[in-house]
């Protein structure tokens, strides 16, 4: 495994993180605890989730993920083994709270996280989404005409979680989903009232989808944010599964097809052919091509890889074994500037 450490801090992290959203939903708790099991083994320390999570998200599925983590904490004592990153859901799931980014939501999401995991803190814990409505989720342009025209009070919120990082809860802080401006929002407003500095940003980025690129990356060498890449497969699109017309029942974008709309398009196909074309070209997979790109990149802190099958898993930590060459990172970019970010 390779490390590094989360932005300003001392907190040393696996470039590749544990992503966990399919358990309590798709995965079983003993399925997750072998996935945890065999993560920690191959030395990656990094571990993330949510509270929305299970996903899709539901009344009935909320919190189940971090309750497994917990559990599992318990069975194994493993805890300072791991760093563990959590999120406060953004806007949207009515079944949640109605306090959203106040001090009473936060703090509320918090304990919540808290209690279910087992721990008496965490140690990235980042805004899931923005309150005010941002270009996210499949959303390829900003939503001028939705967007709310006030933004969430970025002081206040900053001041929640500075209350918490001095009670011992957090220790640090992130983003999630968020934009060049509302990143520097958060950044002047820590700099100006001494407030805490968020240090990553987990946004979506894989070779269909590098509009991370379209300034959150200068933001992040610049300021030194970390990202927190998610979705680097594509919710399995660049794994091949889905190319040419191929169907797998137990696949998550036949059973949950609202997450997987935003790849059905030709370009998305053309792009992830060509990039196929690449990897066997190569001697690799498609799988290990698309995370090997991602885990190369300078502005990157960690990769975010989930899987419901542990023959996948070990597929996906393995892509930190390989370095892609000058040769191939140059055919990537070539197909890159002819099928641009098919799927924002």
């Amino acid at each position: 495994m390779k490390y590094t450490k989360l932005p300003n801090t001392d907190i040393k992290v696996s470039k590749i993180c544990l992503g966990t959203m399919t358990w309590g939903k798709q995965n079983t708790q003993e399925e997750g605890f072998q996935q945890m099991d065999y993560a920690l083994e191959q030395g990656v320390n990094f571990f993330d989730t949510a509270e929305l999570y299970a996903v899709p998200g539901t009344p009935e599925t909320y919190g189940a993920t971090e309750t497994i983590i917990g559990n599992w904490f318990k069975k194994t004592g493993n805890r300072d083994k791991v760093v563990i990153g959590s999120k406060i859901s953004g806007p949207g799931p009515s079944y949640i709270r109605e306090n959203g980014f106040t001090k009473k939501g936060i703090t509320e999401a918090v304990e919540g996280s808290l209690k279910r995991l087992q721990t008496d803190y965490i140690d990235l814990f980042q805004m899931h989404w923005p309150e005010r409505g941002v270009n996210c989720f499949g959303v390829r342009d900003y939503p001028y005409k939705t967007s709310k025209k006030e933004a969430e009070n970025h002081i206040e919120i900053l001041e929640t979680l500075k209350g918490l990082i001095n009670d011992g809860k957090i220790r640090q802080v992130g983003l999630s989903n968020e934009t060049p401006w509302g990143t520097l929002q958060y950044l002047q407003a820590a700099k100006e009232f001494n407030l805490p500095r968020m240090i990553t940003s987990q946004n979506s980025y894989s070779l269909v989808h590098r509009s991370y690129e379209y300034g959150m990356s200068e933001v992040s060498m610049r300021e030194n944010i970390g990202l927190l890449a998610y979705s680097p497969l594509a919710q399995g699109v660049l794994s091949g599964k889905y190319l040419r017309g191929k169907k797998p029942s137990d696949a998550r974008g036949i059973l949950f097809p609202n997450y997987i709309f935003r790849y059905q398009k030709a370009a998305v196909e053309r792009a992830v052919l060509e990039y196929e074309a690449i990897a066997i070209k190569y001697g690799m997979s498609l799988t290990e091509l698309s995370l090997a790109f991602v885990n190369q990149l300078p502005f990157v802190t960690s990769t975010i890889i989930g899987a419901t099958k542990m023959s996948q898993l070990k597929e996906n930590i393995n892509s930190i074994n390989i370095n892609l060459s000058e040769e191939i990172l140059n055919e990537i970019e070539i197909v890159h500037e002819e099928n641009p970010n098919p799927a924002p």
